[in-house]
């Protein structure tokens, strides 16, 4: 399952971002029965408003925000035309501010950025259930047998 939205030019387009991810998310959940955690739906709106709002403050131009989801993760994708890599920058608990980066990279499983023939694409994936057997926080996971464990 995948959708992509254009987002508009102005700061309203990150909030946008942020219910289309929810949109989607619930779509994955209610329509595709996937293991949506209430921490993934969090984690995926934070990337999603952290990302787009990267890129409305230091890319000109227009917004392009993709969502992929299987079984497994969201991938967060947002494409903007400045072809500049962003750097996380080292942790300083004294800088206010800028740490949107650093952020992204210590909440998702993995972190990408490509340089694209006119800008850059930057995706970012997110697993969707918290426990190590797949279910989401507050469900059992059943083991191979199909029998629920602790």
């Amino acid at each position: 399952m995948r959708a992509a939205y254009a987002l508009g030019g102005d700061d309203s387009c990150i909030a946008d971002a942020r219910h289309h991810a929810v949109a989607f998310l619930d779509q994955a959940s209610d329509g595709h029965h996937l293991p949506v955690s209430a921490r993934a739906r969090d984690l995926t709106q934070l990337v999603v408003s952290e990302l787009v709002t990267n890129t409305r403050k230091y890319a000109p131009g227009p917004v392009l925000l993709e969502l992929r989801v299987t079984a497994r993760s969201v991938e967060v994708i947002v494409w903007d035309s400045d072809p500049t890599v962003p750097t996380a920058r080292a942790a300083d608990p004294s800088r206010i501010g800028q740490h949107g980066l650093e952020i992204v990279k210590a909440v998702v499983e993995d972190f990408e950025i490509q340089r694209e023939p006119v800008g850059k694409r930057i995706t970012a994936r997110i697993a969707l259930a918290d426990s190590p057997g797949g279910a989401p926080r507050g469900e059992v996971a059943a083991d191979r047998d199909g029998v629920a464990g602790p």
